[in-house]
């Protein structure tokens, strides 16, 4: 038995010495190599929530009592009576607002309502815009060959085919042997 007890009293100073050497306790700080270690995937019994992305918002399908109204805002480029040489391209740009409260998404569409395309596609997509935002609505016209006065008139088009909100146009003038408009 005391041969038991000796050991046991000799072998506590082995273990002391075995965790201080492994602490760094007797000897200078040594550079250890890095390791990589990966990152573990922790399993929990708590659902992980989904995150809608906002594309998902702007696109998702209306809802059947969401009202559509477009207020016109302002002309941002070419003012009325505009004059333009024959076959310039013109740049018209329109600050609308979406004042109802429905999300237009890429099914909403511009419709010519009235007057010259000039070379424009007479259907194009409205600009996707929440409920309560502004937007540009930009469109490409090229001014007609004949001299004259010209009038484009447009209209927003709700998935259904429904006309809704304010028109708005552009209204300019072409002079033969005129320069550029600014």
């Amino acid at each position: 038995m005391a041969a038991i007890r000796k050991n046991k009293i000799q072998f506590i100073p082995l273990i002391l010495l075995f965790f201080a050497t492994g602490c760094d306790v007797f000897g200078p700080a040594r550079e250890q190599a890095a390791i990589f270690m990966p990152p573990t995937i922790a399993i929990t019994s708590t659902p992980v929530p989904f995150i809608t992305p906002v594309s998902a918002l702007v696109y998702s399908a209306p809802k059947s009592d969401c009202s559509n109204t477009l207020a016109y805002i302002k002309d941002l480029t070419v003012a009325d009576g505009s004059i333009f040489s024959p076959g310039e391209k013109i740049d018209k740009r329109w600050l609308i607002e979406n004042q109802g409260t429905c999300n237009w998404d890429a099914r909403y569409t511009l419709r010519l309502t009235g007057g010259q395309p000039m070379d424009a596609s007479t259907e194009q997509s409205l600009v996707p815009a929440l409920a309560g935002s502004q937007a540009m609505v930009r469109i490409i016209f090229f001014a007609p060959i004949e001299a004259g006065k010209y009038r484009s008139a447009w209209q927003a088009y709700s998935p259904d085919s429904k006309p809704f909100g304010d028109p708005f146009y552009i209204e300019i003038e072409v002079l033969p042997g005129t320069s550029p408009a600014t």
